[in-house]
């Protein structure tokens, strides 16, 4: 196995957790509609479907976040070190959603549920935006350099520098403000897709049917608006000497011709965009289908993985510099060493059976279908 081949399959495999995160986030989409959900058995319902999941999301998040940490390490300092109100304000909104689902329904709570109902709005609305805008710096990039030979200054070793708002600028990018907000609407879409598959209610099902309607509806314009964008950006293509030494070039549609150039990229961004509408389509159309969440999941899966695919490979700067271009950052010069990544790819072979058993215990946990005297019943519920 040569370094690229190992930098490569690293990508890959963030680009596998990113996909898998995004189609978990249904959760925080639930979240966010519970204070427009005026029925308090149907808050009920909605958080004790959720509830059952949320912890997946979570531990996703910083599974991701680790695998950075290990694979890309320089990407990790910068961003996650750089941009840290970002990371901050999204790290934040999860430790509410945990102590909410923690103490919502506890004996002895002072605060009442609408209290730990609120966060966990919050937690939907925040944590949705925020990191559709950290994924909108692989493409719209960021304000930092990168100076590796602060390595050698005893006085200030930090070798990437943000600019002084660390990370409120990336908030105040419309252009990753469009993601953010397509990234909203697909997981309140994939929250209604969810709970008519997972909560036996009829009346509750119709509602989230229209109620699917409206979300997908608005997905579908940000999104399509993001890809007009992303489409039309300028992007950072890289080439590598003899000596290791990288040059940067801005090229006009970039992510477009990176589409055109790795077909099966583009291939799965089609398939997945297909997937995402069948199972939306057939859910809103036909009142007894309930298996939408599962076409549509697998192809928001595919439509991440294309993004990260096109973001990082092709010779792509992945999380680009704009106020200095040199300072990109790619697959070749953020990655960890040979050592590091192989001893983990041997680590990351442990990963199928993982998700065999989150398949299992998913099967278990939804093999029947939530209703309201269930909960009646229910010993303990979130």
């Amino acid at each position: 196995m040569t370094l690229e081949f190992l930098q490569n399959y690293w990508w890959l495999l963030v680009s596998i957790l990113g996909g898998i995160l995004v189609f978990l986030l249904f959760v925080q989409g639930g979240q966010s509609m519970l204070l427009s959900t005026r029925s308090a058995e149907r808050r009920e319902l909605i958080v004790n479907s959720l509830g059952r999941k949320w912890e997946l999301t979570f531990t996703t998040l910083v599974v991701f976040g680790g695998a950075a940490f290990a694979s890309f390490p320089l990407f990790y300092s910068t961003s996650f070190g750089g941009a840290y109100w970002l990371w901050l304000i999204i790290l934040f909104s999860f430790v509410l959603q945990a102590v909410s689902y923690e103490y919502r329904n506890k004996r002895g709570n002072v605060y009442g549920t609408a209290t730990y109902d609120l966060f966990l709005f919050l937690n939907g609305l925040v944590g949705c935006v925020l990191l559709g805008v950290a994924v909108g710096m692989f493409f719209f990039g960021g304000e930092f350099t990168v100076s590796r030979g602060n390595l050698l200054d005893n006085t200030a070793p930090v070798i990437s520098n943000w600019a002084p708002t660390h990370g409120f600028e990336a908030m105040a990018d419309w252009r990753n403000l469009v993601l953010g907000i397509a990234v909203f609407f697909l997981a309140r879409t994939l929250a209604c897709l969810y709970m008519i598959n997972n909560i036996d209610n009829y009346p509750y099902r119709d509602s989230l049917r229209q109620r699917c309607l409206i979300y997908g509806g608005c997905f579908l314009i940000f999104f399509l608006w993001f890809l007009g964008v992303l489409f039309t950006t300028t992007g950072y293509a890289y080439t590598t000497d003899e000596l290791g030494n990288t040059t940067v070039t801005p090229i006009s549609c970039k992510y477009f011709y990176n589409y055109i150039d790795l077909w099966w990229a583009g291939l799965t961004l089609l398939i997945g965009v297909a997937l995402t509408l069948l199972g939306w389509i057939c859910t809103v159309m036909r009142r007894h289908y309930t298996y939408g969440i599962w076409p549509t999941g697998f192809g928001v899966f595919l439509v991440v993985m294309s993004l990260f695919w096109v973001a990082g490979y092709n010779d792509t700067a992945f999380y680009p510099s704009t106020i200095d271009p040199d300072s990109s950052l790619t697959l070749r010069n953020a990655s960890s060493s040979y050592f590091t990544l192989t001893v983990m790819s041997y680590v990351s072979l442990l990963i199928p059976i993982v998700l065999l058993y989150i398949a299992y215990v998913w099967h278990c946990m939804d093999r029947r279908k939530l209703s309201i005297d269930e909960l009646r019943t229910a010993e303990h519920k979130y």
